[in-house]
């Protein structure tokens, strides 16, 4: 009965069927949170608008990009008889350094369109949504919701005109690049045919002969100031471009200054300013002011290889002066009398190409500037050519000058004006330049003593040194790098720099191949030269600290130990640097050491086992540099902890080479592991009577009056009667410092016997 009312009642069975009810019904909440994703849409586009940042510096680097690249066009389009080398390699350093803007520009411009294209995406996705859609097409909705569709009509009409206008300025931005990457690239080509038709144009008759009439409508003069103009436009995009280069060149010199003016001003705080002299220096001083700028004008050229003429000249000039300051007090008058006028022969064409006389004026002057030239450089020699000879830079340069002073002199009769400039600007650059960097590679060498001196007094060592052996590699070092910076600067002077490279790098990058092996000459070049790198600063680190390896430093054992463990740590990592830079096939070189395995399995254990010994004794410190052990019967002072082997230097002097191997293998007596201390032990027989309390304290203020006397560990005295006569007597004290153990010995020893003998008490 009951059972059939509960299923007769209709209120109940709705209430049980409740949960079929249709779950597509939409509340207001699902309403609102599909509009929450509308405002999130539209308030996330003026923030992503806001963070395109790049847009007006891109647009101002544009307009600046299409200035230089209209500039360039008129000179490239000139019809110039005497092409200027300097300034077309220069114009192609600005289009190189105008492509990588702009398509860094274009990058830029790229993502912030990948950027907007996201958002109309999600925009568009909003309007294919049917919720929305039905929010906005029914009317009791918009009613409902009439707060939020206000508000989103303001942001709406924002958002719609911030799209509109980014979306067109991006556009416009990315078409100006786009033509500028396509002028740049015409440019490139252009440039590059008429530094190709250089060398042909240079040696066919640019200009008639000297003794022919001139040619008046070729012969008109450019004006101060239009060369002056012209030069000065071109030359402000290319610093703009390669402004970096200048600072990287100033932060050199910065450091160099600084690395002179800490040095010295580290020996005045000392009280030992002098410490220098024995040197004799002849450029570094306390106050390198001139040597520092003579070393940023010689490196500017290099830096700047394609840098504007006129800057190339006003650097050349700027280091001839202050070459000329630098020798007014170092050379003989005559000397300095014949710098002086290699110094006219080096300005004088300048001021002749900025004055822009006509070309026909110019050849006659250059012409008298040529022979001149000839016969200083002939009589030069003559006069120094003892002390040219110990410069084997000199010497070249000083043949070069005279040969190509000749050959501007045929050039110039002959109607090659390009050859003759070339010629004559060259062997007067090569002279400056190889003056100019043999002077930088004797400052270098100077520095590099200074820091010697000077790190050596600031950490107590003894202030002399041997240091003719240890400077030979760095001159070694210096000079290469003289020779190899002047060569660069001299086949660029000539326009064959380009040329050889582009040839050499062909040479070194052409993948060779031996059986299953290929590789490269210039991986090859890249990884010995790292390797040679590496190793020569393992060798040097510790002389740039001051630390020549000498037996005579007594208490830098810890020091030691860090170089040991940094030449470790160069010599491994530069191994490692040279494989992965060289490109070498890091499998086949797991072949060569699987090979070697079985070669040092057969007949190589010894030398393996020493060299991994000698690493476990830099990294384990069982014994380290300045440590007084004992080896089996050897006993001395450890002097160097090498890759294969060790020295020990005994008391006599000798030098004791043992393999590590034979170190490990055997017990260490380590006298210093933890500290210097050494236990010293006197023995005496004194005659009887005498009073045992006064003769010990008598023996303890002796013992505690020396200086190297550790007295935190009390001395003992020892009396044992010996016979009805004498006693003998123990005596055992501590030292300060092991290598001074015998001296403290002896020294106490005799104090003991004058204070003894002074009592009355004989010392039998």
């Amino acid at each position: 009965m009951t059972f059939a009312q509960q299923k007769n009642n209709p209120i109940e069975k709705a209430q049980d069927m409740a949960f079929l009810a249709d779950s597509g019904m939409l509340t207001k909440g699902d309403y609102l949170f599909h509009l929450e994703k509308v405002f999130e849409v539209v308030n996330k586009v003026p923030v992503t608008m806001a963070s395109f940042t790049k847009l007006d510096p891109i647009a101002k680097h544009l307009t600046q990009d299409e200035a230089a690249l209209e500039l360039l066009k008129k000179r490239l389009a000139q019809s110039d008889r005497s092409l200027n080398l300097q300034n077309l390699q220069m114009y192609q350093t600005l289009l190189d350094e105008l492509q990588t803007n702009n398509q860094e520009c274009l990058q830029d411009l790229n993502d912030y369109e990948k950027e907007l294209r996201q958002l109309k995406t999600e925009i568009l996705n909003l309007r294919k949504d049917s919720v929305l859609i039905k929010v906005f097409r029914t009317d009791s909705l918009k009613v409902l919701f009439k707060a939020q569709f206000t508000e989103l009509k303001k942001k709406r009409i924002v958002m719609d005109s911030l799209i509109k206008g980014y979306t067109g300025l991006i556009n416009n931005l990315q078409a100006r690049t786009s033509a500028n990457l396509i002028n740049i690239k015409e440019l490139m080509y252009t440039t590059d045919m008429q530094l190709k038709s250089v060398s042909v144009k240079a040696f066919g008759k640019e200009r008639r002969y000297l003794w022919e009439q001139p040619n008046l409508s070729a012969n008109r003069s450019v004006g101060f100031r239009r060369f002056i103009s012209s030069e000065q436009q071109i030359s402000q995009y290319y610093f703009v471009y390669t402004r970096s280069s200048r600072l990287f060149l100033l932060f050199i010199g910065l450091v160099f200054f600084s690395w002179v003016f800490f040095n010295y001003r580290s020996l005045k705080q000392r009280n030992k300013p002098e410490a220098a002299d024995e040197f004799k220096f002849s450029f570094v001083s306390p106050r390198p002011y001139l040597i520092t700028l003579i070393l940023i004008f010689a490196l500017a050229p290099v830096i700047d290889l394609r840098a504007p003429a006129l800057y190339v000249e006003i650097i050349q000039v700027l280091l001839s002066i202050c070459i000329s300051i630098l020798f007014f007090r170092k050379l003989p008058r005559r000397a300095f009398y014949m710098w002086g006028i290699f110094v006219l022969f080096l300005i004088l064409p300048i001021i002749l190409r900025i004055l822009g006389l006509p070309p026909r004026y110019q050849r006659w002057l250059l012409l008298l500037l040529s022979s001149a030239a000839f016969v200083f450089g002939i009589l030069a020699l003559k006069s120094f050519g003892a002390k040219v000879k110990a410069y084997k830079l000199l010497q070249a340069t000083a043949f070069i000058y005279i040969a190509f002073s000749f050959t501007a002199i045929l050039c110039n009769l002959f109607g090659r004006f390009t050859l003759t400039q070339i010629f004559y600007t060259t062997g007067v650059s090569a002279v400056l330049h190889g003056i100019s960097y043999a002077i930088v590679a004797r400052m270098m060498v100077e520095a590099f003593l200074l820091q010697m001196k000077s790190s050596r007094i600031r950490k107590g060592y003894p202030e002399y040194f041997d240091w003719q052996p240890v400077i030979s590699g760095v001159k070694r070092l210096t000079g290469i790098a003289a020779i190899l910076t002047w060569t660069v600067l001299f086949t660029t002077n000539l326009n064959i720099f380009n040329g050889l490279y582009d040839d050499l790098m062909e040479v070194l990058a052409e993948k060779r191949t031996i059986g299953s092996f290929s590789f490269t000459f210039g991986g090859i070049v890249l990884f010995g030269g790292i390797i040679w790198l590496a190793n020569f600063l393992q060798k040097y680190i510790a002389y740039f600290l001051g630390d020549t390896g000498e037996d005579t430093l007594e208490d830098n054992k810890g020091e030691r130990s860090k170089l040991l463990v940094t030449r470790l740590v160069l010599l491994i990592g530069g191994f490692l640097i040279a494989v992965a830079a060289s490109g070498l096939p890091i499998d086949k070189i797991t072949v060569i050491l699987g090979a070697l395995g079985v070669g040092i399995g057969l007949g190589l254990q010894n030398i393996v086992s020493n060299f991994v010994s000698g690493v476990i004794l830099i990294f384990d410190k069982t014994i380290r540099i300045g440590d007084v052990v004992e080896l089996g019967d050897r006993k001395g002072r450890v002097k160097e902890i090498g890759v294969r082997a060790s020295t020990l230097l005994s008391d006599e002097g000798a030098e004791i080479i043992i393999p590590n191997g034979t170190i490990l293998s055997n017990n260490i007596i380590n006298w210093t592991l933890s500290n210097n201390h050494m236990r010293v032990d006197i023995g005496l027989s004194i005659a009887k009577p005498f009073d045992a309390e006064e003769v010990t304290q008598l023996i303890k203020e002796a013992i505690s009056a020396n200086a190297n006397v550790f007295i935190n560990k009390e001395p003992k005295i020892m009396i044992s009667p010996v016979s009805t006569s004498s006693s003998s007597v123990k005596i055992y004290f501590w030292c300060k410092d092991i290598s001074l153990a015998e001296g403290t010995r002896n020294s106490i020893n005799a104090q003991i016997f004058d204070v003894l003998e002074a009592k009355g008490i004989d010392i039998l």
